[in-house]
């Protein structure tokens, strides 16, 4: 069962395939991820089980977790430049180039941002690195700092970009995010700089080195390949970003912790993000979709994460629930019902 995760690795095999196939099959990684896999998680049957005490210090000892995560590295970065060199040299109608375009984009989410997230939360500077590595072809460095310093402290409330209000279409939620989320970030790193006594030029400053390594990223493409493959890594990138952003519409939407008598909000609790115990989500996406247990206890690792009862469960998992919030009506209508009452905004 160990090697279960290995299926996170199918969305980029489905990118090779789609490649080599060539023509229609372009498109096979964007209907695979959002057309096969939803189905399949309405057939496979939902998994609530947690691992026992023996299990979790077996697994957490277990070398093979992180190197699941690191090939990860090796694999994203070649399907980027092998997509580059495609679009440089390959002839290609416009309706195949978008397909290469969405193929690429969505590997970049799902085994870029996704595992840069998990790295990014761990202790040792090596995974910190590695997950900011993971970032930079999806032009989204900034990340690592909103998210580590900003999204966990203020999850569930109006003051995190990342958390969508009740009512709130994914459209308008992409808008938001990823503005004030960038904001959010220079502001956090300005914070950061002061309390360590570090100027703006320090090697610390991570908004400002980050920025300035995307840009060369950019344009070492434009110089070796031409202006126009770099607009299509620009184009990559803005993919991988909306399916991040999508899947951050899904995780904490309607959610709300509330004040205290004090004016500080209550801690966050496994009640304040949305879970799923679907498996193909849960192996695909290294077990994000337990997202409940992980802002509970953001250091664990991701083959530890347990689910709680207790937490609001999404009736779809997450790659289906991606689907549905395209659609905000349905999506309204499938998911506000299931908010609690006092987290609604007519209860404050």
């Amino acid at each position: 069962m160990d090697f279960k995760y290995l299926a996170a690795y199918s969305i980029p095999l489905s990118v090779l395939l789609g490649y080599y196939a060539g023509g229609i099959f372009y498109w096979l990684t964007p209907v695979y991820t959002f057309g096969l896999v939803p189905v399949l998680e309405l057939i496979l049957p939902v998994n609530t089980g947690n691992l026992n005490q023996t299990e979790r210090e077996q697994k957490k000892k277990l070398v093979l977790f992180d190197l699941l995560l690191y090939l990860n590295i090796l694999m994203v970065y070649a399907i980027v430049f092998y997509t580059l060199y495609l679009l440089k040299f390959g002839e290609h109608t416009p309706l195949e180039i978008a397909g290469i375009i969405f193929s690429c984009g969505i590997a970049m989410g799902s085994n870029g941002i996704n595992v840069a997230h998990e790295l990014g939360h761990r202790p040792d500077r090596l995974s910190k690195t590695l997950a900011k590595v993971l970032l930079l072809p999806s032009l989204y460095m900034h990340f690592y700092v909103e998210h580590n310093f900003g999204h966990h402290l203020h999850a569930a409330t109006k003051e995190d970009p990342a958390t969508a209000r009740f009512n709130q279409s994914v459209y308008s939620f992409w808008i938001t995010s990823v503005l004030r989320q960038y904001r959010s970030a220079w502001q956090i790193q300005m914070r950061l700089l002061q309390q360590d006594n570090k100027g703006f030029f320090s090697l610390q400053n991570d908004m400002l080195w980050g920025g300035l390594l995307e840009c060369v990223y950019l344009v070492l493409i434009g110089i070796m390949a031409g202006w126009q493959i770099a607009l299509f890594a620009v184009i990559m990138a803005l993919v991988s970003i909306l399916m991040l952003e999508t899947i951050n519409y899904i995780e904490h939407y309607g959610l709300l912790r509330h004040k205290m008598n004090t004016g500080r909000y209550e801690r966050v609790q496994t009640i304040h993000s949305w879970n799923s115990n679907h498996v193909m989500g849960r192996i695909m996406l290294y077990e994000l979709t337990r997202h409940s247990d992980h802002h509970y206890r953001a250091s664990k690792k991701y083959q530890l994460l347990d689910y709680h009862q207790e937490s609001p469960q999404m009736p779809y998992g997450y790659p289906t629930s991606m689907v549905l919030s395209l659609f905000p009506p349905l999506w309204f209508r499938i998911m506000n019902p299931l908010i609690p009452a006092d987290m609604k905004p007519q209860a404050a």
